[in-house]
């Protein structure tokens, strides 16, 4: 059987299960996962009197002045968690994946070694949530662990959880990725196994897996995702549908990052190239004036304030983009361009990154210091491909 044929009968025997899910269970992003007595860290605020904005960053597509930027967000980032008890759900394991690429970016170990002290804390073990995917998102940050330090204690618990994972791939009682976000938490796992191990059926599983949610949220004309089953008929008064802009961040995000471990050779690879091709379009033809998008990415004027964690998804997949000769240069650095530029106004002098919609799972209002730690994430992702497509730029 074909992995359509197979994907679309997958799709509708679980579509009641993921119905059920979605309309009576905790939504995806929601759950914490703690283990008895463990703290829940504060993820996240929106104070009323943020401070000023910094008057001091500049936007040139410059080494130095990326540099500059990424280090002010993430020291005034690490700052923080250094004062409270850590944590290792999605929202901090989006953050850890930027603070890795801030390690490199920057040569700063700091960053990667508050990463390593996460992981010692809680034995390299994983959450355990009804939302399986989003407790692979710490992970990834681990995997770059044990790429320099080949610690294999460090993915142990990890393999053991996608190992246990791979057998269920047909099973019609579960679907593991049944919202957006998910594209980004786990899919890079499955690529990067593949790539330590040599092994072919991590590939297998993240292709079959990911298909299965493509068909089902990919909208085909508009070439955007729904966050989640319950979006797929949902639209504003005016008639014009809803996506959500962190939403298909993580997804545009996903896909890079399983590029990144794909071997080149790999048969499913031009997919995601072409799918990555296809949103940046989409996006690229919506952005805003002052080069950000909104938290309703067709509905612009719902929420009319830029929402930077969704643009900081979108800016790291199309300078990966750029940067590995998938998306032409000459269409897309403009838009990361104007997009950075957009991003540097709502840096507050002490390194606050505002404008990130606050934990969720569509599009809502939020203050202008809204900061929360996957946002920050995403913008240190940005950063380290804004840097190398800088150093791109001074070579010529």
């Amino acid at each position: 059987m074909s992995n359509t044929n197979r994907s679309s009968q997958f799709v509708k025997a679980i579509l009641t299960m993921v119905i059920s899910l979605v309309n009576f269970g905790s939504p995806p992003c929601m759950s914490q996962g703690l283990l008895l007595n463990e703290p829940k860290p504060p993820v996240g605020d929106q104070p009323e009197n943020p401070g000023k904005i910094a008057g001091d960053l500049s936007p040139e597509l410059r080494p130095g002045a990326v540099r500059a930027v990424m280090r002010r967000v993430a020291d005034w980032q690490l700052k923080r968690l250094q004062a409270q008890p850590a944590g290792r759900s999605w929202e901090f394991g989006t953050l850890d994946i930027g603070f890795m690429a801030a390690s490199r970016t920057l040569g700063d170990p700091r960053y990667s070694q508050y990463v390593a002290s996460v992981g010692e804390r809680y034995g390299w073990q994983l959450e355990n949530t009804p939302n399986a995917a989003n407790d692979f998102a710490v992970a990834q940050a681990f995997l770059e662990l044990y790429a320099e330090k080949h610690d294999p204690q460090m993915i142990a618990p990890l393999r053991d959880r996608v190992d246990a994972e791979l057998p269920m791939t047909d099973d019609y009682t579960r679907f593991p990725w049944y919202w957006s976000d998910a594209l980004f938490m786990e899919p890079p796992i499955e690529a990067n196994l593949a790539r330590i191990t040599g092994d072919p059926k991590y590939i297998e599983f993240l292709d079959h897996e990911w298909l299965v949610s493509q068909t089902l949220f990919y909208d085909r004309e508009r070439h955007l995702f729904s966050e989640t089953i319950t979006f797929l008929d949902k639209y504003r008064e005016h008639g014009e549908k809803i996506f959500w802009s962190r939403g298909n961040g993580w997804v545009m995000s996903g896909i890079v990052r399983v590029l990144d471990a794909l071997p080149e050779n790999s048969p499913s690879r031009h997919r995601y190239e072409q799918l990555l091709r296809e949103m940046a379009a989409k996006i690229a033809s919506i952005q805003g004036n002052d080069g950000l998008w909104r938290s309703d990415l067709l509905n612009p004027n719902q929420y009319p304030y830029p929402e930077i964690s969704g643009s900081a998804f979108f800016v790291y997949a199309m300078a990966w983009g750029i940067n590995h000769h998938v998306l032409d240069a000459k269409v897309y650095r403009p838009v990361v361009e104007k997009a950075w530029g957009g991003m540097l106004t709502h840096i507050y002098e002490d390194g606050r990154l505002g404008g990130i919609q606050h934990v969720g799972y569509s599009p809502e209002a939020y203050k202008p210091g809204a900061s929360y730690v996957y946002g920050v994430g995403a913008f240190l992702l940005a950063c380290s491909e804004l840097d190398r497509t800088s150093q791109q730029i001074e070579s010529k």
